[in-house]
Formats: C-alpha cells, sequence, structure tokens
C-alpha cells in the first residue's frame, strides 16, 4: 500500500512540475500575468475537487473497494485524471487556437447541452448505483456488529452488501474492479464539467491569447488545474482508505464507526445522484416544477464542503471517543 501511494504522490508532483515547467518556458515581460493565471487556475482545481459529486464518487468507491478488502490508495487519483483530461484538451486547444472549443462549451450550444447530459447522466447513475451498493453495505454492517455484540465470529465478507439492491447494482459495477477503470468515469464525469468553471477557464485562456500572452506559458494553466484537483481528490482518496481500512478491522467500536461513516457515503451518493439527475430530467423535458427547480439550483462545492466537514466531525468525534475509553497507565 505504501508503494502505490508514493506511485500516487509521482503522479500529482510531475503535474505540479509540469505546470512550472511551461511558466519557466515562457519567461518575458508577460510572467506576472501568466503567474497570475496559473494561481487562478490553481485555485479553481482547489475548489472542484470539493464538488460533491467528486467526494460522493471516491468515498463510495474507496468504500467499495475497502468492503472486498482491497486498499487501495489511488482511487482519487484515477478519477481526477480522467476528470481533468476533458479541461487539459480543451484549454490546450483553445491556447493552441482552435477557437471553436470555447463555442463548443458556450452556454446552450447543442455540443454542450450533449456533453452536459451525457456526463450528467454518468455521475448521476453511477452515483445512483453506488449509493445503492453502499446502502447495502450499511445493512450488512449493521448485522456484522450486531453479530459481535452476540459473540459470533465474522469477517469482512460479513460486510458485503446482500439483498435486492446488492443483486440490481453487481452488473453495473462490474466494469469497475480497479482504481484505473475510475479513469473513465472520471473522464465521462468530466463531459458534464461545472460548466462556469469550463467556460471560465476557455474564456480566460482566450482572452489571455488576445493580449500577448505566450502560448507556453497559458498551456500551464490546466496543468495547474489539474495538478490542484488531482493532489486535493488523491488526499481524499488516500484519506477515505485509510478511515474505511482501520474501520473495517475490530474492535466493535470502529465497526460503529464504520457504521457511520458508510451510511453517510452512502446518503451523500443517493442525495448527488437525486440533484444530478433531477437537474438532467429538467433539462430534457422540460420540466418547470419546483421540485426539479430546486435541485438544479443547488451548488454542489458548497455541498461538497459540508461533507467534508461532516466527516471530520465525526471523525474527531470517534478519535476522542477512543481516547476517553483508552484506559489510563499507572
Amino acid at each position: 500500500m505504501r508503494h502505490k501511494t508514493l506511485r500516487a504522490a509521482a503522479v500529482v508532483l510531475v503535474l505540479h512540475l509540469l505546470a512550472g515547467a511551461f511558466l519557466l518556458a515562457a519567461a518575458g515581460p508577460q510572467s506576472g500575468t501568466a503567474l497570475g493565471l496559473c494561481a487562478v487556475a490553481y485555485l479553481a482545481g482547489v475548489k472542484h475537487s470539493y464538488d460533491w459529486d467528486h467526494i460522493a464518487a471516491i468515498d463510495n468507491s474507496s468504500r467499495r473497494f475497502a468492503a472486498q478488502g482491497r486498499y487501495h490508495t489511488g482511487v482519487g487519483l484515477a478519477f481526477s485524471l480522467g476528470h481533468c483530461t476533458v479541461v487539459v484538451l480543451a484549454c490546450a486547444l483553445v491556447v493552441l487556437g482552435v477557437g471553436s472549443m470555447q463555442q463548443l462549451f458556450a452556454e446552450g450550444s447543442t455540443a454542450n447541452v450533449v456533453l452536459s447530459c451525457t456526463g450528467a447522466a454518468v455521475s448521476g447513475f453511477f452515483l445512483l448505483t453506488l449509493g445503492l451498493f453502499n446502502s447495502g453495505a450499511f445493512f450488512g454492517t449493521a448485522r456484522t456488529a450486531r453479530l459481535l455484540r452476540e459473540g459470533h465470529p465474522v469477517s469482512t465478507q460479513d460486510l458485503e452488501p446482500r439483498g435486492l439492491a446488492a443483486r440490481l447494482v453487481a452488473a453495473p459495477l462490474k466494469a469497475v474492479q480497479a482504481p484505473r477503470h475510475l479513469y473513465a468515469v472520471g473522464f465521462l464525469f468530466g463531459l458534464g464539467f461545472d460548466t462556469a468553471t469550463t467556460v471560465g477557464l476557455l474564456v480566460t485562456s482566450a482572452s489571455a491569447v488576445l493580449a500577448g500572452v505566450p502560448a507556453v506559458a497559458l498551456l500551464a494553466m490546466p496543468f495547474a488545474f489539474s495538478a490542484a484537483m488531482t493532489l486535493f481528490d488523491t488526499a481524499n482518496g488516500a484519506a477515505m482508505m485509510m478511515l474505511y481500512r482501520n474501520a473495517l478491522a475490530q474492535p466493535l467500536q470502529r465497526l460503529r464507526f464504520n457504521l457511520v461513516v458508510t451510511g453517510m457515503s452512502a446518503v451523500s451518493a443517493l442525495f448527488v445522484a437525486t440533484i444530478t439527475l433531477g437537474a438532467l430530467f429538467r433539462e430534457l423535458l422540460g420540466l418547470e416544477d419546483p421540485v426539479t427547480g430546486f435541485l438544479a439550483s443547488i451548488d454542489l462545492g458548497d455541498a461538497g464542503l459540508l461533507l467534508v466537514a461532516s466527516f471530520l466531525v465525526v471523525w474527531a468525534v470517534a478519535a476522542l471517543a477512543r481516547r476517553v475509553r483508552r484506559p489510563s497507565v499507572g
């Protein structure tokens, strides 16, 4: 597991070095402007990594692998690399003079609607599937906790989801058997990329080209965005995998902690799936009802920060509870 963590860290480091290399390669009068644009792109990547769809996809995927006894630290990295590939390609094409890319992502254009609907459909149904899977895992964990209380031996197989929901989602999840498969999922999520973020980066790139900022310096922007997003997504994936690995171990209090976190992950996935699919159906069917209108108005970025705060609170409470239960020495 340590080697996998080091490999993931190396990939994130390479992205940071690439962003820096593009900036250094274009040192000149516009260096300050290019550096400022990269800083904005980096902060946009940090912000986007905390969107609730990112957190829900990474956390729920980590929970699924952990329940199978497979502890991968590259879950967040693989998802993030697929996701940022979209913006890297789009911004690079704008910088290199393919002006049609800006129109392609323009709000309301046919291409934008098709790509956004495709990405939303993939993310919505994928998160719905993971939410159902982890709902089954939640009940499996509750059953295992009950067995432990009664003194029965248990194993990680007792945490596997069972029942109708597990059978329904088994087939769709067969395609995602390793973290690297999440690259494709992340790429498809990226097609429904936050419109404001994508268009903002594209417009900034195009404006900077017109202002005379060297193209090679502007190529640092998508890599700065990607470096930030992969850094925080990778950290999130590694932290959640470590959390689940510890929670799946004995004793009973850890299992209870796992029960709470699994429930939070399942609810988050189902909630984001509801938001995404509600907004998608509103767009495709031209709905005007207040329910889908409310779902379409929810900011996943703000919701994501709330979810991260919730996980931190749960972790802090669990750590405090362990300290209180620990017998004093002497």
